[in-house]
């Protein structure tokens, strides 16, 4: 092995084609592979670009043949060579190279390996946690080099289509204090302040929008952000938004503007056009049809609301959730009627599983409804739920019946289910939608008050002002959220920017004049000194260039992620801190009961 480098790199491993034939190049990176062949070796060099086989003849350089023989997996090596076709019974379709190789005239060991812990081949499954572990391993893959690629390229078209918008990219804290954001705060502890902390940032909210009282009028960043919650496969303790707002901007503004920045990145990350305008579909209506305030709409199965009918039966069920001011709903599955059982069973189950206390169904026959519920219904209240349903013979028909929020959710959830069961899910298609005029408020039961539905800087509708004492739960916002697939990919409002409406917000989800002025009294202050309207949005860049990388998490789209326990096993944090570092920042370890 040799210190110093004899000969500069001239090409990557996944650029030469059979246009080079010919040219003398020099390659370097990884030994992906090593094969002797009745005395020729051949080496699939990788590096992120691809790979590229090289060759050794012992007829052209026998001292580099035999060095090339005990070359193994993961070796670092550098080759100089010429390129040549492959002859047509040999060449590889599979791999943009596959027309060449290069015949190596002079080699360069630059680093040796140890034996992987698994094979760095896209092909095989290997557990998250040993990929985790060794994730500088698991990044040569060129899966995953893939992925780290398109995110760059997802970040860059961002940024391109926001500056042309004369946007300012201005960066913000990373420490800063605690405020109120739905999630539980990163605390760091100041060395300085004994007793105090600082924060790590939810998410820039109020930073931005003190961007737009100082008349920045156009911001983003490429922001992270920091929630201490509980983790699943599209969450990670910290993560990554595409960060905007606006001033002298209305909803249909932020909106517009969002809608062809997507158009921007999936034209560069897939080579495809986005449709505009995109599809808008309002809070109440997503909730009706789909149970869901994210629905997937690559698919149908629609939910339809039967409580006026099932309240006609004598069904004890229905019945009852119809009295008591409950939802009754219904899918039509098509095909569904040849479902075993086992497989209706398992529905029962699943819904049973997500939170309802059953599920009814009835199978489309010629002669119309079967099941052992049909006794409770007269054959022309049948007829009706059938009519209604559009239901054909072979079809399958469920129902839930419960509370509003239960009976969407259950079948909403039931619906993907079903959609995936059925494989009616397009995999290859983005459908983008906006869902608009969200509720102001949800009720909080326990605290017996209400609380924001967004964030307590979110404006109400203008129509819906006059409500805000009589029915405030009938005021919506101006948020939005736009879905991709059944994700959610970003979210945002337009913002309260009068003094005495953001008061007026404050103490209907209870929070003080003290409160408001202990939290976000800095907010409140620059609000006196000529708010602007100012509206904003944050799509999330690790959930957006998953969908568009067709990973099922993001964590293959973030170099180093954490695990779903919150934790990094490559470098072991978190960790311990040792007795002197807790001393100086004046902290305590409380030991576990």
């Amino acid at each position: 092995m040799e210190f110093g480098m004899r000969f500069k790199r001239t090409h990557r491993c996944g650029e030469l084609r059979a246009k080079d034939v010919g040219r003398e190049v020099v390659l370097a990176g990884w030994v992906n592979s090593n094969r002797d062949h009745g005395g020729l070796v051949f080496i699939d060099l990788r590096d992120r670009e691809g790979i590229t086989q090289i060759v050794f003849d012992p007829k052209i350089n026998a001292k580099e043949h035999a060095e090339a023989a005990g070359l193994r997996k993961e070796f670092v090596i550098m080759a100089r060579g010429t390129v040549i076709s492959r002859a047509p019974e040999v060449v590889n379709p599979k791999i943009p190279t596959g027309e060449i190789e290069v015949q190596v005239s002079e080699i360069q060991l630059m680093n040796t390996s140890l034996t992987p812990p698994f094979e760095l081949d896209d092909e095989i499954e290997v557990s998250e946690d040993i990929r985790l572990r060794y994730r500088y391993l698991d990044l040569r893959r060129l899966r995953m080099q893939n992925n780290l690629r398109l995110r760059h390229r997802v970040a860059k078209a961002a940024r391109d289509f926001l500056d042309a918008q004369g946007f300012l990219e201005i960066e913000t804290p990373i420490l800063l204090k605690s405020t109120p954001e739905g999630a539980r705060d990163y605390v760091v502890p100041s060395r300085i302040y004994a007793g105090h902390c600082f924060a790590l940032p939810q998410s820039p909210q109020m930073l931005k929008q003190l961007l737009m009282v100082a008349g920045c009028d156009r911001y983003y960043q490429i922001a992270r952000c920091f929630r201490d919650e509980d983790l699943r496969a599209d969450r990670q303790p910290e993560f990554t938004q595409i960060d905007l707002e606006m001033a002298f901007v209305d909803q249909d503004d932020v909106l517009k503007l969002t809608e062809n920045m997507m158009a921007a990145i999936v034209k560069v990350a897939r080579g495809t056009e986005l449709s505009l305008p995109l599809p808008r579909l309002t809070h109440a209506e997503a909730m009706e049809k789909y149970g869901s305030d994210k629905p997937d709409l690559r698919f149908g199965l629609e939910l339809v609301n039967v409580t006026d009918l099932a309240g006609q039966a004598e069904f004890k069920v229905f019945a009852e959730v119809v009295k008591s001011g409950g939802l009754v709903k219904a899918i039509r599955v098509p095909g569904g009627a040849a479902f075993s059982r086992m497989e209706i069973d398992n529905l029962i189950a699943a819904a049973q599983k997500l939170g309802a206390k059953g599920m009814a169904w009835f199978k489309v026959t010629d002669a119309g409804l079967e099941s052992n519920l049909t006794k409770y219904f007269t054959p022309e209240l049948l007829a009706q739920i059938q009519k209604r349903l559009n239901g054909v013979t072979g079809d399958l028909l469920i129902f839930i019946a419960d509370r509003p929020s239960v009976t969407n959710d259950v079948l909403g959830r039931l619906r993907l289910q079903l959609g995936e069961k059925l494989q009616l899910i397009p995999k290859d298609q983005l459908h983008f939608s906006w869902i608009v005029d969200f509720p102001m408020f949800k009720y909080d039961a326990d605290k017996k008050r209400w609380d924001s539905e967004h964030h307590p800087f979110t404006a109400p509708h203008p129509d819906d002002i006059p409500m805000l004492d009589s029915e405030p739960g009938r005021v919506r916002s101006q948020s939005y959220d736009l879905v991709l697939n059944g994700n959610e990919i970003a979210s945002g409002s337009v913002r309260i920017h009068q003094s005495e409406l953001q008061a007026k917000i404050f103490k209907m989800i209870g929070i003080t004049d003290e409160e408001a002025t202990e939290k976000f009294g800095f907010l409140l202050e620059a609000f006196t000194y000529g708010a602007p309207p100012h509206a904003g949005i944050a799509p999330g860049l690790d959930r957006l260039v998953m969908i568009l990388a067709n990973e099922v998490t993001i964590r293959d789209v973030i170099a180093f992620p954490k695990t779903q326990r919150a934790q990094d096993p490559l470098t072991g944090a978190p960790g311990c801190f040792t007795a002197e570092q807790l001393e100086e920042l004046h902290l305590q370890v409380v030991a576990e009961e």
